[in-house]
């Protein structure tokens, strides 16, 4: 299928051929019909696109300051890679259609098979010509209303919830600043619940377009023409509300709706603009400053718009789909309408030329509209059940035959961390990425050389030339997954944690007993870093037990990180195996008990780890700490030597004779070439794994067995993994 893309570093627009999405549980697959391009958002991300790198960074000074931050904790070479490969990737355009329901995910019995739907969101709603909606962003269509004005309902929705936001009263007068697409549906919304509209925008066309869309006057908002009109409906007073629809960094918005107020006037903010507040003006008149999210409540909310939980309707009356459906009805009823604002509509195999038509001037409009063609050839990939397989050892490939590898996941780690190591490597192909979005997939196709790209794993794991498949997706899928593969008799690859729960690492392992396959690594990268391995080979041979203390400044999650999301399992529970498996290493031995403690709401965790042998290993996994601190400092005590070690930038070891690591700097190599390598080859050869399996198992238990001691506040003994 087709979708619509931009390259965020080079600014380049594409309509890029991409796998077919799936249809996934909770949601359905939505084939276009027509499509909005929102000619104030998304025009500005086009304009954004084609700066200059310094451009960018001033437009986004939140990144840079995260970027700043990932320096500090990762190295100048690792974030490079990390921030490059986001800017050079396709990223989608889009969050407002109208279309036919292709599909119904498991879970899904409001809509059926051929129901015209109304879809939002800037990750489901793209100029595509197929789109897995969930449940809580599309809409039925009422009967008798066009496609081509259902497209709006996204739009629709904001310009809603903007409305909503400024609580008008009938009789009430409001002024709105800006006349583009939003400010259009704005006015007509508040002349719809009897509010008396002054619409302020430099265009003449735009200003004729909103009074015969009922504002009772329009003007320059530069002119005397606003404030006579102000003046005259208020009777000086000043009105009651101002709607804020306006973009750009000139403060004129702001001052003007401070100007025009009455005292204790509510101001709402819908569009992006500067909002430089006069400190006077707005303290003397008491202002209520408010701003409005997007398309209700709901936006932003994981829980709501990826799992479907609804919040109740006595709590909270209109949400994001609710608005969605409200618009839907408005327009269906005539009380709102979106013909006049239609300016332009192009064929989607148009796009390209649309967009830059709009972005040089060329084509002047408030609404443009994408026409899809009535094409429903194209469908969904049949399923391929995936073959179990007899007991016994995968042999190694034939000499001099590539290894073949999928990966199941294209997010940040593997496509900054992984696949830079495996693309061009010799003796390495990369057959096919299988990705839940389809344009995740054809960006690591298109960077790292994949020979394919699907949305459709049981297909890959049917495929016998496959050798290895890599499991890069969320914590929550990968025992599953590798469980999959295993059967399929796969070697697997999958990322840390192996499993989330103790019946996780059961299945998994209970799979490769009736399987026979046991070609399994976790992505326990950092006993494979080079320099902390040179400094275990300089510490040498112990004799006696060890204490082992290991500091990780993990640093506070950003708001909305999916690893907040429930089912995900507890943060360390997705990062600890790391830590604990480099302490197994460093002391040769896999734990026999774990005690944990934490601080109040589990922030900052203390683990004790001990061994067989006597020698015990403490990780303080903090979240708290300073964030220029580095986040990864150890020290191992034995036989009268320490062996310190440094964020894999420095390392030394203190004792008869002394070592230390070259001072100068050096970029952080935490091991995943070298254990990436080691992977491949034993793939290659039929040889081990890098990692006996054993181990991987203890160290997950282990993990797990934290959270079993933060409950029952005692130490938890580790039964030996078989």
């Amino acid at each position: 299928m087709k979708q619509v893309v931009q390259n965020y570093r080079s600014g380049e627009l594409a309509l890029l051929d991409v796998p077919v999405p799936g249809c996934k549980p909770g949601g359905v697959l939505v084939r276009s019909a027509y499509s909005l391009i929102s000619t104030g958002t998304e025009l500005m991300k086009v304009s954004e696109a084609g700066m200059s790198m310094l451009g960018k960074a001033r437009s986004r000074p939140d990144q840079v300051a995260k970027v700043v931050q990932s320096v500090a904790a990762n190295g100048v070479p690792a974030t490079y890679r990390k921030v490059m490969g986001k800017l050079d990737s396709y990223t989608p355009l889009g969050y407002s259609l109208c279309g036919v329901v292709e599909q119904v995910g498991a879970g899904i019995d409001d809509v059926a098979v051929g129901d015209l739907v109304a879809c939002a969101g800037n990750e489901h709603a793209l100029h595509a010509e197929l789109n897995w909606v969930p449940k809580n962003l599309y809409a039925r269509v009422p009967d008798g209303l066009a496609p081509r004005h259902a497209a709006f309902g996204t739009v629709g929705s904001i310009a809603l919830q903007g409305v909503r936001r400024g609580e008008p009263q009938l009789g009430e007068v409001a002024l709105v600043i800006g006349l583009g697409l939003i400010g259009q549906l704005v006015v007509q919304l508040l002349a719809a619940s009897g509010v008396r509209v002054v619409g302020a925008d430099p265009d003449p066309v735009r200003c004729e377009l909103a009074e015969r869309l009922g504002a009772a006057a329009c003007g320059d908002p530069a002119s005397a023409a606003v404030q006579g009109a102000v003046a005259e409906l208020t009777g000086g007073l000043g009105v009651d509300q101002v709607y804020l629809a306006a973009g750009g960094t000139d403060n004129q918005p702001v001052e003007l709706a401070a100007r025009l107020s009455r005292d204790r006037g509510r101001v709402v903010d819908i569009g992006k603009c500067r909002l430089d507040l006069p400190w006077n003006a707005y303290y003397e008149k008491e202002l209520d400053v408010r701003f409005s999210r997007s398309y209700g409540p709901g936006r932003y909310d994981p829980a709501y718009e990826l799992e479907g939980r609804d919040y109740p309707i006595g709590y909270v009356r209109w949400t994001e789909r609710r608005n969605l459906a409200c618009f839907l009805d408005l327009l269906a009823r005539g009380s709102v309408d979106v013909e006049p604002l239609v300016s332009h509509v192009a064929d989607f195999d148009d796009a390209v030329e649309t967009y830059r038509s709009l972005q040089d001037g060329e084509l002047k409009a408030v609404a443009v509209l994408f026409r899809y063609p009535d094409d429903r050839a194209e469908a969904p990939a049949p399923t391929v059940a995936v073959p179990a397989v007899p007991a016994g050892r995968k042999p190694g490939r034939a000499a001099g035959t590539p290894v073949r590898l999928a990966f199941v996941g294209a997010g940040n780690y593997a496509t900054s961390m992984l696949l830079p190591h495996l693309a061009g490597r010799d003796g390495v192909e990369l057959a096919t990425v299988v990705t839940t979005t389809a344009l995740s997939g054809a960006n690591a196709q298109r960077k790292f050389g994949f020979a394919g790209a699907t949305t459709d794993l049981d297909a890959v794991l049917g495929d016998e030339s496959v050798d290895a498949v890599f499991v890069v997706t969320r914590h929550s899928s990968h025992a599953e997954l590798t469980r999959k593969a295993l059967l399929a008799g796969k070697a697997v690859f999958v990322e840390k944690p192996l499993a989330l729960t103790e019946n996780e690492l059961a299945g998994v392992l209970k799979t490769v007993e009736e399987s026979g396959n046991d070609r399994l690594q976790v992505g326990f990268n950092r006993r494979f870093a080079p320099l902390l391995r040179e400094a275990r080979e300089r510490f040498g041979a112990r004799t006696g037990p060890a204490a082992l203390r290991y500091l990780v400044n993990a640093g506070r999650l950003e708001h909305g990180s999916w690893y907040l999301r429930s089912g995900e399992g507890s943060r360390f529970a997705g990062e600890g195996g790391h830590f604990i498996d480099t302490a197994s290493w460093l002391l040769e031995a896999d734990p026999v008990s774990v005690y944990a403690v934490a601080t109040s709401g589990h922030q900052d965790v203390q683990v004790v780890l001990r061994y067989p042998d006597g020698s015990t290993a403490t990780i303080s996994y903090v979240t708290t700490g300073a964030p220029g601190f580095p986040k990864e400092t150890l020290d191992l005590v034995a036989d009268g030597r320490v062996l310190r070690f440094d964020d894999f930038v420095r390392a030394s070891v203190h004792g008869p004779r002394r070592w230390v690591s070259s001072r100068l700097p050096r970029a952080r190599d935490k091991g995943q070439a070298a254990e990436l390598a080691a992977f491949v080859r034993a793939v290659r050869t039929g040889g081990p794994m890098p990692v006996p399996l054993r181990s991987l198992a203890a160290t997950t238990a282990a993990t797990l067995a934290v959270q079993a001691g933060l409950v029952g506040g005692a130490p938890v003994t580790l039964a030996g993994v078989r």
